[in-house]
């Protein structure tokens, strides 16, 4: 055991209410939750916290993995980090701070009294990769290289050797930018799928003319629903710009003037916001009615950090996202972005751009086909909301900040390393859901639907010389009404029909569709404000 100062910190007892969180049973909290306590640390609690009971067996509930008494690790700095890191995975933004607590001779200490030590050697280098600080301590000579990330708990690269560490740096970033992402069942459910060969699948025997025209209707669908997340009914043109923008993603490298030229176009209008990088505070949320003060959901960075912050993002994109799983990697970095909300405006839609540009630049969709994410984000939003706050509800507390005279915020401690490191796996698991729906209902369904109208124009054509146009309107009229052309379309657009052919139109769109593939319209009906 180390003998040092941390033993003057009080770590836990036995505890029912940790923080204002109730655990499940009367347990003492180990590893990053005594960290936090026994530190004072101001730093957004882990999704899932741990402690050890009083009975033997091993169970997680209510946001808490309680472990069995053999469990508990002693009450001091090496033990509770031990623990954290074998049992808990990497928190970064707790042990940034957790090192900046307790300095580097507390660390020193650790490794020369286990200079081989499997986790004496992770935390070494931890420390030294966080804190950009070099320890006095000479290299190590002996041991055999351990993986900084546990690949077995969360998801890493292949990584590169530290020799003076002897460990393998498999951190899926760099200290500019690196969330993390636990492997969870559902992740490694999704991995196994492999979407990307389904969906060049789904797309194989497609003609070419039906695969433009689906291509052309998903990428539509998608800049629709991705201003109508934003509450927002653009023009046409607009929508159509954004599309264009959306199709060319994955195509120019991800850096700054590229954020910018994306948000000058999701904009238009720049009379009425600054473009660049915000030059002041933001937040998500409302204002009191009276006083109109903030209430904010969320708190962005801080103005001063956001270059940083986005050197950090294109640092990953050019190395860590070209190997990680890709959907995983579209999840970081845009998620990422949308929490450091660098701009004052168009943050949304460039965020949901970069889910784009990640899946394109790994190949992950079939060439020419754009994934309509923002429109299965539409149609989950509830739980595209609840993904957004699993991160800003605990990162909310750990803000300190005043309300300016504008109605603004103003934040007053030092924040950046809380967007540079947080736990991205909701967010992996729900866009992974997205993509899922997309290759397995979306893509398969906008093709089939094609197919089949396809047919029914070929029909119509054989019973009538219409034009294309008309055929388009008479289709609308027919989908709207279950196969049955109305009364009103009878005696109005469609008067000059006679029975026989109005039978003959009904029995033409019967024998083209089905139930199941007459859903398309209504998806049209997006870009509503909320």
């Amino acid at each position: 055991m180390v003998t040092h100062k941390a033993h003057r910190h009080r770590f836990p007892g036995p505890v029912k209410i940790f923080h204002e969180l109730v655990l499940p049973e009367t347990a003492t909290p180990a590893g990053y939750a005594a960290l936090i306590d026994a530190y004072g640390l101001r730093a957004p609690l882990p999704l899932t916290l741990a402690a050890t009971g009083e009975r033997h067996i091993v169970r997680t509930e209510s946001g808490w993995h309680i472990f069995t008494p053999r469990h508990a690790p002693e009450p001091n700095l090496e033990a509770h980090l031990t623990f954290a890191l074998k049992h808990e995975g990497l928190d970064l933004a707790v042990l940034k701070h957790l090192f900046v607590a307790v300095g580097a001779a507390e660390i020193e200490a650790i490794v020369r009294a286990k200079p081989t030590g499997r986790y004496s050697r992770r935390i070494w280098f931890l420390y030294e990769w966080l804190l950009g600080s070099r320890l006095d301590l000479p290299d190590a000579t002996n041991g055999p290289y351990e993986p900084v990330v546990d690949p077995k708990l969360q998801w890493a690269i292949s990584g590169e050797a530290s020799h003076r560490h002897r460990v393998k740096n498999n951190l899926p970033g760099t200290p500019g930018f690196c969330p993390l992402v636990f492997r969870t069942k559902a992740l490694d459910n999704f991995a196994a799928m492999n979407l990307a060969s389904r969906a060049q699948e789904v797309v194989a025997d497609v003609p070419k003319d039906i695969l433009a025209r689906t291509a052309a209707f998903l990428l539509l669908k998608d800049s629709r629903s991705s201003f109508a997340i934003e509450g927002e009914s653009p023009s046409h043109d607009r929508i159509r710009r954004w599309g264009r923008a959306i199709g060319e993603s994955g195509r120019r490298p991800l850096e700054l003037e590229e954020l910018l030229r994306l948000q000058a176009i999701v904009i238009g209008e720049e009379r009425f916001v600054r473009l660049g990088l915000r030059k002041e505070g933001g937040f998500v949320g409302e204002h009191d009615r009276d006083a109109r003060t903030p209430i904010p959901d969320h708190i962005s960075a801080k103005p001063q950090d956001l270059q940083s912050l986005v050197n950090g993002m294109v640092a990953f994109d050019r190395g860590a996202a070209l190997s990680l799983d890709a959907v995983i990697a579209a999840a970081v970095l845009a998620f990422g972005f949308v929490y450091a909300h660098p701009f004052m405006d168009g943050n949304g839609r460039i965020h949901r751009y970069l889910i784009h540009h990640v899946l394109a630049q790994r190949g992950f969709n079939p060439a020419g086909v754009v994934f309509p994410v923002s429109a299965s984000i539409l149609a989950r939003i509830a739980e595209y909301r609840a993904a957004l706050e699993s991160y800003s509800v605990r990162l909310l507390p750990m803000i300190e900040w005043q309300p300016t005279k504008d109605g603004n915020v103003q934040v007053l401690n030092e924040t950046a390393d809380f967007y540079r490191y947080f736990d991205a796996t909701p967010h992996a698991e729900f866009l992974y859901n997205c993509v899922r729906q997309t290759i397995e209902e979306d893509l398969p369904r906008e093709t089939e639907f094609l197919k089949r109208y396809d047919q029914f124009r070929t029909s119509i054509e054989t019973i009538l010389e219409m034009p294309t146009r008309t055929i388009d309107q008479l289709f609308r009229f027919l989908h709207q009404n279950a196969g049955h052309l109305s009364k009103r379309a009878r005696g109005k657009e469609f008067r000059l029909l006679k029975e026989d052919e109005v039978a003959a139109v009904e029995a033409a769109y019967f024998a083209s569709f089905t139930a199941a593939t007459i859903e398309r319209p209504r998806q049209k009906q997006t870009g509503r404000k909320k």
